[in-house]
Parts: C-alpha cells; sequence; structure tokens
C-alpha cells in the first residue's frame, strides 16, 4: 500500500536506513507515526534534530555525550589507572549497568579485520596509544567482542602495550564466543569482568 503513497513510501524508506530495521518494521514504523497527533509527531521530529545536534564523541574516550565530556571521563572518582576498552558505545553502556567497573573508558568505534580492510589507523588506536602515555595507566582490560576481528584487535592491542609496561587483561569468556557485549546480561558480564586473564 505505502508504494502508492510516495511520501508515505520515502517515510519508510527513512525508517529502512536504520541500522538493523528491516523493510516490514520500516513500515511498521511508519504507520506508527502516522497515528501521532500532530504535537507528538512535531516534538519526534524536534527531538531527532536536536539529538543529531546535540550528541557528539567525547574528546578523551569516544563515548558519546552531550557536554564537553562524557559522564565517566567527568567523574573525578573512577580509577583512571584502568583504562576497559571497547568496540563501540552500546558496549560502554552494557557494562555501566553491572555497576561494578570502577575505572574509565575506550571507545575504538570498529575493530580491525583484515578481510574489510580495516586497518589499526581506521579506529582509535592512535588515540589509545596517546592516553597510555600521557595517563598513569596501570591496566588495559580489552573488552572487544569474542569474534574473530575482536580477538585480533585484542592481540594487536597487547602487542603495543606490553612492552610499555602495561598489564593488559581479556573479559573472560562467560560471554559466548561470537556473542555482541549489548546482548549479554548483567550476571554475565559481572562474571566477565571478574574474571579477565592477561592476553
Amino acid at each position: 500500500m505505502s508504494e502508492h503513497i510516495e511520501v508515505l513510501q520515502r517515510l519508510t524508506e527513512q525508517f529502512g536506513k536504520l541500522k538493523g530495521v528491516g523493510k516490514k518494521s520500516a513500515g511498521r514504523m511508519a504507520f506508527a507515526l502516522l497515528e501521532l497527533d500532530d504535537a507528538s509527531a512535531e516534538e519526534f521530529a524536534s527531538t531527532i534534530i536536536e539529538a543529531k545536534r546535540a550528541i557528539h564523541e567525547c574528546p578523551v574516550c569516544g563515548n558519546i555525550t552531550d557536554k564537553d565530556t562524557c559522564h565517566v571521563c567527568s567523574d573525578l572518582t573512577r580509577d583512571r589507572g584502568v583504562i576497559c576498552v571497547v568496540e563501540d558505545v552500546k558496549a560502554v553502556m552494557s557494562i555501566e549497568k553491572v555497576r561494578e567497573f570502577k575505572g574509565v573508558y575506550h571507545v575504538l568505534h570498529g575493530v580491525i579485520s583484515p578481510v574489510n580492510g580495516i586497518t589499526p589507523d581506521k579506529i582509535r588506536f592512535r588515540e589509545l596509544l596517546e592516553r597510555v602515555g600521557e595517563d598513569d595507566v596501570r591496566e588495559v582490560i580489552v573488552a572487544t567482542n569474542p569474534t574473530p576481528d575482536g580477538e585480533i584487535t585484542a592481540m594487536y592491542i597487547s602487542k603495543y602495550l606490553k612492552p610499555l609496561g602495561i598489564k593488559v587483561t581479556r573479559l573472560a569468556y562467560g560471554i559466548p564466543v561470537g556473542a555482541d557485549l549489548e546482548f549479554a546480561d548483567e550476571v554475565t558480564l559481572g562474571r566477565a569482568l571478574e574474571g579477565r586473564r592477561d592476553v
């Protein structure tokens, strides 16, 4: 039906551009939006624009924030001697739900993937080296996903940091191989943090 109404078709296509949203889900979202009253629809649209304009990367760790620095980097009670390296912002949010990690984060915004042509210079690896050199870092916890690319990235980080005398650990495998951190429950993530091991 949406193909007969051009603006509805365009709306469905816009929702379909969102990562993880299939054609049917995009259609459902478009119809759900049409059911909103005008005021709610305008609020929805303005919130999207506001979020896009206000949210940016934290200049310290690469997390997202609407302030100068993210809530973790601006928290003076966090242990800056322990950095947890993650692939993306969703992993930060997942670990924060556990409420056990008291250090800070470094978001790579990707992983090394030779097959896909993603080299260390295409992720935030250089920024990690700079942070380790500037701060008094004792330990780096590599919390990349337990996938082949996540493992390659963990080994690469370890190769560069261990010679600097920094302890490099990996999350324990309470997380199933091939799974993403964002889908792990709090108990599993908590045990994985507690049982981290040397790389």
